[in-house]
């Protein structure tokens, strides 16, 4: 797959972005031409992933800068506010769509006029994009040094190219060491309610031709006591000065693999890092409990079972054995990497 998963396109004046909730079915590529369908997409997890929330974001106040109707500067410059406050609101855990968000319209409202916001907007979204897909070559550099010819990778959720612009951040690193000539295999969780893992991470790995097997989570602890697990890697929606927020799950794997002495390892870009905040801070999201009472449109459950559906958890410091970043690999405790 060439494409990005989300991009701008300047003959349509609009944000293309591969449809997700569509996969493993066909690869369907969705024009977005206003943020309130940029929003419903975000929300909708047509575009999902860490890395590709913060570029959401920027292209995000750049379709705004575009699209807003106010004749007035101030005014406009008020809505312009206003949208990207709204924009950064549609998820709450994960950091990177706020701080896309953010840096673009820091670069935007130093504009005199309308036509130099919008220029400086898009400008300054599309230099974000293209420094993600760079983050993520060097993730992928750093990381595959921690892995060895003919190691198995377990994973969770989706940390690949479509959780980025490209490359990946978790699959990244199983990328570059594949590119480096190192035989690398995958496991991937199947990541329940929405099988992100099954749909997306698999279908990634596919194309690319890197051999993975699909388990259902709970049949993690099963595959690491066998001994058919060299490490885990996962994706970060959110590091705080105690924990990593990631996709539900990502907790337990974290305790299974230390209780079989697995490293685990989280990949991530330093956009990510929210050291301002402890895990006591940050508001995990819950979805709709309809994601755990039906497929498809099909009943899974009893009607009207009380449902419980957090989108993400928290794993301590203390399970995980480093952090694959940009600028290299930190081993906690951070506050020594950080200063």
């Amino acid at each position: 797959m060439m494409m990005r998963t989300i991009d701008w396109t300047d003959e349509k004046g609009c944000i293309t972005i591969i449809d997700q909730t569509a996969l493993p079915s066909r690869l369907t590529v969705l024009d977005i031409y206003d943020v309130d369908g940029l929003c419903e997409a975000i929300l909708k997890l047509r575009v999902r992933g860490a890395p590709a929330l913060g570029a959401a974001g920027g292209f995000g106040v750049a379709l705004l800068a575009r699209t807003l109707k106010a004749q007035k500067f101030q005014d406009y410059i008020g809505c312009l506010r206003d949208g990207a406050d709204k924009l950064k609101r549609v998820r709450p855990t994960a950091v990177n769509l706020s701080w896309g968000t953010e840096r673009v319209l820091r670069r935007a409202l130093t504009g005199k006029d309308r036509g130099e916001v919008e220029a400086l907007a898009l400008d300054e979204a599309k230099a974000l994009a293209d420094e993600d897909v760079a983050r993520c070559k060097a993730i992928g550099e750093h990381g595959a040094s921690l892995l060895k010819d003919g190691d198995t990778v377990l994973t969770h959720c989706n940390a690949g190219r479509l959780a980025c612009v490209d490359w990946g951040t978790a699959l990244g690193v199983v990328r570059t060491a594949v590119a480096k000539g190192k035989s690398i295999k995958v496991i991937s969780c199947e990541t329940r309610p929405l099988n992100q893992g099954s749909r997306i991470t698999c279908w990634e790995l596919m194309e690319d031709g890197i051999p993975v097997t699909l388990i259902t989570d709970s049949m993690a602890g099963h595959v690491m006591r066998a001994g058919r697990v060299d490490c885990v890697i996962v994706g970060a929606d959110r590091i705080v000065q105690d924990a990593v927020f990631n996709k539900i799950g990502t907790y337990a794997l974290s305790v299974l693999a230390k209780a079989h002495n697995t490293p685990f390892y989280v990949a991530a870009p330093l956009s990510t890092f929210d050291l301002s905040r402890k895990e006591k801070d940050v508001v995990i999201e819950e979805r709709s409990p309809d994601e755990l009472r039906y497929w498809n449109g099909s009943p899974i459950a009893p009607a009207g079972v009380p449902a419980y559906n957090p989108a993400f958890d928290a794993t301590p410091m203390e399970n995980i054995t480093a952090i694959i970043t940009e600028q290299g690999i930190m081993k906690p405790p951070l506050a020594p990497h950080i200063r």
